[in-house]
């Protein structure tokens, strides 16, 4: 079997305040076998389009090859924006050599609740699918389960939103001097958006969507991509 190990650390700063949370990217992003237009970075794969997505909504006029300055491009998009990178799975094992979640075995998660305590700025959680099974909310579920953690559902719509409670310790060093000795528990709010997810494998599904039915029907041009740039919009 393949061990499909994540190739790209967390990519979050100290001002973040929303994650990107998928799953992993295609194994040759692992094995360094890049096609053209893709691009070495989180979501560089071009079949993905996420970035297509938010280059059309902030007209970013983006680079699609290997080289360092499409990387950076996005690297500088993600700091303006206060937007980190961090998907949940490290690590998996495949029999075939393909992207399919459903074809992730013996997957090791990463302590996302760890980053979310260590970055206090992050109130909300980008999912780049939803909660079919290896999906990120799928893995997110799990592992916040593991902790008493639940999420609470806030719009059943498309995009599907939640929020959960996240308990916390003050660092005492960031405290008055009269509180240098107490350690305060801090209830964060952090929401979730569970995105239409970004791979070509989606359109089937989102086909089948009321909504996008009733938007293609008043206009016959309206199609898959311009339905997630229309989604994307409000959380990009």
């Amino acid at each position: 079997m393949f061990k499909h190990q994540h190739p790209y650390a967390p990519f979050i700063q100290h001002d973040t305040q929303k994650l990107i949370v998928g799953t992993l990217p295609p194994p040759r992003f692992s094995t360094g076998e890049l096609l053209e237009k893709d691009v070495n970075f989180c979501y560089g794969s071009y079949y993905n389009s996420l970035w297509l997505y938010i280059d059309v909504i902030h007209r970013l006029k983006l680079r699609y090859d290997n080289s360092q300055e499409a990387i950076d491009q996005r690297k500088q998009f993600l700091v303006d924006h206060k937007i980190g990178v961090c998907d949940i799975v490290e690590s998996c094992k495949r029999e075939k050599m393909d992207a399919s979640d459903l074809g992730m075995q013996q997957v090791k998660l990463r302590n996302l609740l760890a980053y979310l305590k260590q970055y206090p700025s992050i109130n909300t959680i980008l999912f780049t699918g939803g909660n079919s099974k290896n999906g990120p909310e799928y893995f997110f579920r799990k592992h916040i389960k593991e902790h008493n953690i639940k999420l609470k559902l806030v719009s059943s719509g498309i995009p599907r939103i939640h929020q959960f409670n996240l308990f916390c310790y003050s660092d005492p060093e960031n405290l008055g001097e009269e509180s240098k000795n107490v350690v305060q528990n801090v209830i964060r709010t952090i929401k979730t958006v569970s995105l239409t997810s970004a791979s070509g494998s989606a359109n089937r599904a989102i086909g089948s969507i009321p909504l996008y039915k009733q938007l293609k029907t008043k206009n016959h041009k309206f199609n898959t991509f311009d339905f997630r740039v229309m989604q994307y919009r409000e959380f990009f």
